[in-house]
């Protein structure tokens, strides 16, 4: 891809799934990579999070690539966090052109007891997060002078929602399609800077968040003819889910020079999905 070489992107979820797969992807242009993920778990969710193990595993795999990873624990609920973070990667590097906000989770399964905390978690990680991460690092990214490019992990859920009850699939939802008014205004605002924001919209991506026991469940209760938040989801091309590879490849385009026109989509990575 054109012009990565000796940038710097920040990307938040970088312990496994799509967060790895970016920083190995963009480390393979030459890019060299501040990567944070929470590792640890969260109470409301229905799956593990990665681990710390996790994360250093892609640290190696960027420095296969021959590429410096900086990583850190830190969630992205906590800006304040965050960003002492981003600022001890920013420091050993002294710049940053790439911010992939891609931290998400969902709770799979039907709510809990404490719905509002199944509401709030989610919420706060996939849309507030999102917020978080791009005020950690846009002042360095805009003091640089070099334009750059935002990339924010939305979902197809973020297009056209599932029907679903309450907190257990509407927060995830909401947050997928809030952040898509949050690009658009960044990309409105910063397009004078060459500041270029847009969002992905994956379909299922094997990662974490699909590989479990919940999602296997509900997987093997919809086969049944249940009804759950995954009923009747199915891509319009002859793959159940995308690889995160496939979504890496599409963002390492989306954030070269080659895509220096594109700024302020919605992208459906989806198989087809939406046309079904």
């Amino acid at each position: 891809m054109a012009g990565l070489e000796g940038r710097v992107a920040f990307i938040t979820g970088a312990g496994r799934g799509q967060g790895r797969a970016h920083a190995v992807r963009l480390a393979r242009e030459g890019v060299d990579i501040i990567g944070i993920d929470i590792c640890a778990d969260i109470a409301s969710m229905t799956y593990p999070n990665a681990t710390e193990a996790d994360l250093a595993e892609t640290a190696k795999l960027v420095a296969e690539q021959g590429r410096t990873m900086v990583a850190r624990k830190a969630d992205v609920r906590d800006f304040h966090g965050l960003r002492a973070a981003f600022e001890e990667g920013h420091g050993e590097f002294g710049r940053v052109d790439i911010i992939i906000a891609n931290a998400g989770i969902i709770r799979m399964g039907t709510e809990s007891e404490d719905f509002l905390a199944d509401w709030k978690d989610v919420i706060d990680t996939n849309l507030t997060g999102v917020y978080h991460t791009v005020r950690a690092a846009l002042p360095e990214l805009r003091a640089g002078g070099r334009g750059g490019s935002i990339v924010i992990t939305s979902s197809t859920a973020g297009l056209k929602a599932s029907p679903s009850l309450f907190a257990s699939g509407n927060a995830y939802a909401s947050a997928k399609r809030g952040v898509v008014g949050l690009m658009q205004g960044l990309a409105g605002y910063l397009a004078p800077e060459w500041i270029r924001v847009n969002t992905i919209h994956p379909t299922g991506v094997a990662s974490g968040m699909t590989q479990n026991d919940a999602m296997r469940a509900l997987m093997a209760q919809a086969a049944a003819g249940g009804q759950n938040s995954i009923s009747g989801m199915q891509n319009a091309l002859p793959l159940p889910m995308l690889e995160a590879e496939d979504v890496a490849n599409a963002v390492a385009y989306l954030v070269s020079d080659e895509a220096k026109f594109i700024t302020g989509i919605e992208w459906p990575l989806d198989a087809g999905f939406m046309v079904r």
